[in-house]
């Protein structure tokens, strides 16, 4: 019963999270079957892997040039902002006993947004809540990278402008962010630290700079910012 009610609470807070994930998941199985690969490849990326951002990167690493340090690097810069997500949710995790190692694992910035600044219901337990959102969310991706991969195999059309898709979910997770009066001034602090540093590294070189701003102006005005 603990498990129905977990399970009843935690999927509607995850419904804006399958429609965006069926549009990526689903256009990044396409874009791995134009480039001649195999849908259990797609599926198995999406299954191991799971990051949506280094995934769509790795359809072109995949087709390049053996650069084993250049695809760590990138893996490195791109997922470095899983790092803060992870240390904000030591203490929502710290109960989670023998789940929390799926949880750490499954822990995307969707799945943050969402367990991150919501509570469990009266009745439910926030870690049986926090898992079923995180597996909920696996499962959605994972789904749609199939259905994408499979169709791709019989549909033939220019994929090009595809990868967009995974920047329109962080806008429009940024835009319900925004909504709430309490998280525009961080958000706009990272806009900020974001410019600064495309302004001062470059566009391939921004992201860790850019965390690394971002997480010395939240720590240094913290009082000020989540006022």
């Amino acid at each position: 019963m603990c498990i129905k009610s977990a399970l009843r609470a935690a999927f509607p807070a995850t419904i804006p999270v399958m429609t965006g994930y069926f549009c990526l998941g689903f256009a990044y199985g396409l874009l791995m079957s134009a480039k001649g690969f195999s849908p259990i490849w797609a599926v198995l990326m999406s299954a191991l892997v799971f990051g949506g951002s280094i995934q769509y990167l790795a359809v072109t690493l995949l087709g390049s040039a053996f650069a084993p340090l250049q695809a760590f690097l990138l893996s490195v810069m791109v997922n470095a902002r899983h790092i803060f997500y992870g240390l904000s949710m030591l203490e929502h995790y710290r109960s989670a006993g023998r789940f929390r190692p799926a949880l750490v694992a499954l822990l995307t910035d969707e799945t943050f947004s969402i367990v991150s600044s919501m509570e469990a219901p009266e009745g439910v337990e926030r870690r049986d809540f926090c898992l079923w959102v995180s597996l909920l969310d696996y499962l959605y991706w994972v789904g749609a990278t199939a259905v994408g991969a499979l169709l791709g195999r019989v549909l033939r059309f220019d994929t090009t402008g595809m990868d967009f898709a995974l920047t329109a979910l962080f806008v429009v997770l940024f835009m319900e962010q925004w909504k709430k009066r309490e998280n525009r001034l961080p958000g706009l602090a990272g806009i900020a630290c974001a410019a600064l540093s495309l302004g001062l590294f470059g566009a391939e070189k921004m992201v860790i700079p850019a965390m690394g701003m971002i997480l010395a102006v939240l720590l240094g005005g913290r009082k000020r910012l989540c006022r």
